[in-house]
């Protein structure tokens, strides 16, 4: 059986230099960044002097993509990877030095997938600061580098997309059948300071779920589908929880307390719009939630490489509780079609 992994990360010496100095900015108080509470530990991998206790050689293996890597995949048993640039992407930098950093990690990704057709695809960086140069780069990036959908780590600057100043990057994604990646990083500066106390909690143990699972409701309550049906999002770590919540979402959205003007309810965009991925969430009843409240087909594998093991979640995955089939259309045939590989 085939088996494609599409949350699969990566970065640059060039992006790396520019997170450093970034990070040695704010540290230092000479900047004014919207992102100064959470920029020095969301990129902590690329700290020489302070790397976490359990860092592992992160840094190492974001770079190093047609070495190590590949034999990592073959004795799990991948044979492809969808990359897209860690986070925070290009989020955290002002509009042009984010503008010219996305095209030069798109180039160097079309590149690293030219030479190795049969075992990378890749997500495109955008800028959203500038969305209209966004729109603009996902259409290079999709038409002339190659490159099937965009990765965008939530929040820009405390931004969320469901402002309508963004939308001209949905109405590119839909116009190319680009899905867009929302990839999860900190809560953003007014949510993030009651997650502090405990930091552990701001990022993958809680910060990075609830952060996104918000910046998704807020696409839905905005309107976003009904102007863009065919739009779609991909969400990781098995939708962010929003498959267990869906019963709730729709109880409270026919209510009707704050008049939401909507043409579906809650749960059908999710079902309709969304699709979900594997990405570090190695556990059976969580697959068995997202499979009964969504189906194997809108499900995608995936490892959240090298933050997870590879092994792992092939492990995980080929011994989960469901048929064959429906392993084979998670591992391989959902993300062939959504990503038209």
């Amino acid at each position: 059986m085939k088996v494609i992994a599409i949350e699969e990360h990566f970065t640059t010496t060039e992006h790396v230099d520019a997170l450093r100095s970034l990070i040695n900015r704010v540290n230092s108080g000479s900047t004014d960044a919207m992102d100064e509470c959470n920029i020095s530990f969301e990129a902590r991998w690329v700290l020489p002097a302070k790397p976490p206790a359990d860092d592992g050689g992160i840094m190492e293996k974001l770079l190093d993509v047609e070495g190590r890597r590949i034999n990592v995949m073959d004795e799990a048993g991948i044979d492809m990877q969808v990359l897209s640039i860690m986070s925070p992407g290009v989020q955290a930098f002002d509009g042009e030095t984010a503008t010219i950093l996305a095209k030069s990690i798109n180039e160097k990704l079309a590149k690293i997938i030219e030479r190795n057709p049969n075992r990378y695809a890749g997500l495109a960086t955008i800028a959203p600061q500038d969305p209209k140069t966004a729109a603009e780069e996902l259409e290079r990036a999709i038409l002339e580098l190659g490159l099937k959908g965009a990765c965008i780590h939530s929040h820009t600057k405390g931004e969320y997309l469901d402002d309508r100043k963004y939308w001209t990057i949905f109405a590119a994604a839909e116009k190319l059948a680009a899905p867009i990646y929302l990839h999860p990083r900190m809560p953003s500066p007014l949510m993030v300071r009651p997650y502090l106390t405990y930091p552990c909690l701001a990022t993958g143990m809680w910060g990075f779920a609830a952060e996104v699972s918000l910046h998704a409701m807020r696409l839905i309550c905005s309107g976003l589908f009904d102007e863009f049906p065919g739009l779609k999002i991909i969400l990781g770590h098995f939708g962010e929880a929003l498959p267990f919540w869906l019963w709730r979402l729709d109880n409270r959205w026919q209510r009707n307390l704050f008049g939401m003007q909507l043409k579906k309810k809650p749960a059908d965009y999710v079902r309709d719009n969304f699709v979900v991925t594997t990405s570090g969430m190695f556990h059976h009843p969580s697959l068995q939630c997202a499979y009964s409240t969504l189906s194997a087909d809108r499900i995608l594998f995936a490892v959240d490489y090298p933050f997870e093991s590879c092994s792992d979640a092939v492990k995980f995955i080929k011994s989960s509780p469901i048929s064959e089939n429906e392993k084979e259309s998670i591992c391989r045939k959902n993300a062939e079609h959504l990503l038209k590989l």
